[in-house]
């Protein structure tokens, strides 16, 4: 049943016609509620009937000329030079020298202006709705460009951007949740909402995969409003997603909508193929940006402003080893205090300091890097995307391998006692610019090793030459960081994608036993995803790219246990030290705390689906089954888990050649899973 039969739509849409110079552009205005009943599902507003009050305002689809042009809206806003749009302000201390509502206005022009205007309001209050939020939208629109055309300025232009829409949001009525915070007085309001924000977390993605015949002929009938009503949703179910991303993903999104339904004519497997294909390009950019700011959140939140900090300052450090420390540092700051505002969801803030960045950069290509010319050139969203997978500049000509004046000048101690976090830290900015290949959390722990010389090596009464063993405690931890990386590639590329999995999740299950089998095959499988990606590259660029996509993964376990926590061998790792959590998991055992599943009638049910031709899905179940038996028999060897694997295959290989392989399975499980047992207790 379609979702729009579950619930209320109050909706109408009025042509407004807005000249721009000598073009007419047809905007929609809708205005309503939206009230999802139970059952939606985020991805089916793109295959789901338009409400039948639409149907009724415009009972034939509307020719291009006549929709409002999402597209031109997207590219606008992306081409805005940082030169001309410098930053929206966040206080009233910002007000005189940051961008008014009228200049952002003016820059942006109306239409790109409200759409912006929309992603914030879907982002601030996401339990609301499509109409509430487009009316929001409008309303601060025509604020704007009242305040764009006054001559001088009235009290309500001057007002800072974020508490212009925060006034907005409370003078609506029965928003949901919004009344405890429009009771306080800023910044506690801005904090209030802030922390809606955060409660909100963990919608899911908008985009799966959508019917084609019904995708294409809603695009067909409502194309445009269909991409705006896309921008709204993903805003909404993503609040901290950053707005260029969101636009830029529109327009990916109406591309996809317009290459896949092109021929709709055509026969529809053609569509269904298309969709196949380009869905998962435009949910990609969502998954990845999202999951690199929660990472990154998560961080900061767990870690605190020191450690994300190193961590930055060791990435940007290896980006551009030319750049002296000063500028490298400022850059650092720089980049934390956006993160900060980022995590905060800050929304406004967060654009302001990105902008702020790219401008900071982008000016100091002549100290920082000759290779992000072109990425300056760029439009803005480009520009970022570009400047953070540019390649790290070449090392400075002459730059030594070493650094051993940290270890061997004379008056290390008293720098380090003077100013210790500035003095380790140019300790790090020299030694990560020189060792690019390897990875920053490898980097951190190097940086880790030193501090902790030096507070041994520092204090009264320590021997003499006692810093002189630091090299060949770093030679050891980099020989032992990059044996580990040989070792699991060597068994990637022996085993393959299927059994290298199954080798992670005998490991894994061992570990974290509580994590369910579903989690336990994602992580598994995103582990595995890293190894095909990693291991075919060269050791110059094996160690960042295995070990900074592993802390992804072991990020998304981390705060999986924040959420609910798995066992206290996953909590010493994921709370004691950030730069230590890949080899602290590493070396996890067994956990002895576990209580292995009890043995029932309906633990280990044998069916037809065994039988099943489709690969995937076998293996698949397989691994479902090996979680199972893994978190029943803990303590099995390699060796037993072997001749019960071998027992199984046989057994499944005999039973789907029977004319009734169910039946077969119903006589012969029950008998392997006694045979597994006396075979387990012998």
């Amino acid at each position: 049943m379609s979702p729009f039969v579950l619930c209320r739509v109050h909706f109408s849409c009025s042509r407004i016609w807005n000249r721009d110079k000598s073009r007419a552009v047809l905007l929609w205005r809708c205005r309503g509620v939206w009230g999802w009943g139970e059952g939606f599902q985020p991805e089916e507003f793109l295959t789901s009937p338009i409400p039948d009050a639409m149907k009724q305002t415009h009972p034939r689809p509307l020719p291009k000329s006549d929709r409002m042009d999402w597209k031109t809206i997207i590219y606008v806003i992306l081409l805005v030079s940082l030169r001309v749009a410098k930053a929206l302000p966040r206080t009233s201390q910002d007000i005189e020298e940051k961008t008014s509502i009228g200049q952002r206005f003016s820059q942006l022009q109306e239409s790109n202006f409200k759409a912006i205007a929309l992603i914030l309001f879907a982002q601030y209050v996401p339990g609301g709705t499509l109409g509430r939020a487009a009316a929001m939208a409008e309303g601060v629109t025509a604020l704007a460009r009242r305040c764009a055309a006054a001559a001088t300025d009235s009290p309500d232009c001057l007002k800072p951007l974020d508490r212009i829409f925060l006034d907005t949001i409370c003078q609506e009525e029965n928003l949901p949740r919004s009344a405890d915070c429009c009771a306080k007085k800023d910044p506690e309001r801005n904090d209030c909402f802030l922390s809606l924000k955060n409660s909100s977390r963990g919608f899911s993605s908008p985009l799966e995969r959508p019917d084609a015949e019904a995708a294409c002929r809603n695009h067909s009938q409502h194309g445009q409003p269909l991409t705006g009503y896309f921008i709204y949703e993903v805003s909404r179910r993503h609040p901290f997603l950053y707005a260029p991303t969101i636009l830029s993903v529109a327009l990916q999104y109406e591309e996809m909508m317009e290459n896949c339904c092109g021929s709709a004519e055509g026969p529809s497997h053609h569509m269904e193929e298309c969709f196949q294909r380009q869905a998962p390009k435009v949910v990609k950019l969502i998954k990845e940006d999202s999951l690199r700011q929660e990472h990154t959140c998560g961080i900061l939140k767990k870690f605190g402003e020191r450690t994300l900090k190193a961590l930055k300052l060791a990435q940007i450090s290896q980006r551009f080893p030319k750049a002296d420390f000063v500028t490298v540092h400022k850059l650092v700051v720089a980049v934390a205090d956006m993160h900060k505002d980022c995590c905060r969801g800050d929304t406004l803030g967060c654009m302001r300091d990105r902008e702020e960045i790219l401008r900071y950069v982008c000016s100091s290509q002549h100290v920082l890097s000759s290779r992000i010319q072109q990425c300056c050139e760029k439009p803005l969203l480009q520009r970022s995307e570009c400047i953070l997978h540019v390649e790290n500049d070449d090392k400075p000509a002459g730059l030594s391998p070493h650094v051993r004046e940290f270890i061997e000048d004379k008056g290390i101690c008293e720098r380090f006692a003077q100013e210790k976090d500035m003095h380790l830290a140019r300790f790090l900015y020299e030694y990560s610019r020189r060792h690019p290949e390897f990875s920053a959390q490898m980097l951190l722990r190097i940086g880790k090793g030193y501090e902790d010389l030096l507070r041994e090596c520092c204090s009264p009464g320590a021997p003499s030459g006692c810093r002189s063993r630091g090299e060949e405690e770093l030679r050891k931890h980099i020989y032992e960081t990059q044996s580990v990386m040989r070792t699991s590639c060597d068994i990637y590329k022996e085993k393959g994608d299927y059994y290298f999995q199954n080798e992670l999740l005998m490991s894994f299950t061992k570990k974290m036993p509580q994590l369910t089998s579903a989690e336990l095959i994602k992580f598994t499988k995103e582990m595995t995803t890293i190894g095909s990606k990693c291991c075919q590259l060269g050791q110059d660029k094996l160690l960042p790219c295995a070990e900074e996509h592993l802390d992804l993964v072991l990020g998304e376990i981390c705060r999986r246990h924040l959420a609910d926590p798995i066992n206290p061998g996953v909590c010493r790792c994921c709370s004691s030290s950030y730069a230590f959590r890949r080899p602290c998991i590493g070396k996890l055992e067994i956990d002895e705390s576990y209580v292995p599943l009890a043995l029932t009638p309906g633990l280990f049910a044998f069916h037809g689906d065994l039988c099943t031709s489709e690969e995937e899905k076998l293996q698949h179940r397989k691994q479902e089954m090996l979680v199972t038996f893994l978190k029943y028999k803990p303590q099995i060897s390699p060796e037993q888990l072997g001749s019960v694997t071998a027992a199984f295959t046989a057994m499944r290989e005999r039973c789907c050649r029977e004319a009734n392989p169910e039946a077969c399975f119903l006589k012969e499980g029950p008998e392997l899973i006694k045979r597994s047992e006396k075979m387990l207790s012998a």
